[in-house]
């Protein structure tokens, strides 16, 4: 039998676009795997407690992808999803801050669960899920 829907009220989250400047001067942005079912999404989690939006969403960018960067002071953009939980799925809206980063580590916390991969803006909005992740992917200018 499938998951049932959660009935609760929509639930938030931050996200972090990391990106940097090539060498011609365009963009690339920074995907990872999701770690369930591996696929490409942008650095993401719950808000943390103590600590502002924009903050979590460069710890999870750190933590996920394995960047350090400046995150934007406010969104870029924002999308809802459907988030697979245990027992359920519940609907999300996430804010989306741009993360120019200025650091890659070659050792992060979830190195061993995640794959990452710098490109397009163009080639990341085809090959995410989201339509709204697409959106701001394809509309992103740093």
């Amino acid at each position: 039998m499938g998951k049932a829907i959660a009935k609760e009220k929509v639930q938030h989250q931050v996200a972090a676009l990391p990106f940097r400047r090539t060498a011609d001067g365009d963009v690339s942005v920074l995907l990872v795997s999701s770690r369930e079912t591996h696929r490409p999404l942008i650095p993401k989690g719950w808000r943390m407690k103590g600590k502002s939006d924009r903050k979590a969403a460069a710890i999870e960018a750190m933590e996920e992808a394995g960047v350090i960067g400046t995150p934007s002071k406010a969104p870029i953009g924002s999308y809802r999803y459907w988030k697979r939980l245990e027992d359920c799925f519940t609907l999300v809206d996430v804010d989306v801050y741009s993360l120019e980063v200025t650091e890659n580590l070659a050792d992060w916390p979830e190195r061993q669960e995640r794959q990452r991969k710098w490109m397009s803006r163009e080639d990341a909005a085809i090959v995410v899920d989201e339509p709204g992740l697409a959106f701001i992917l394809q509309s992103f200018r740093a």
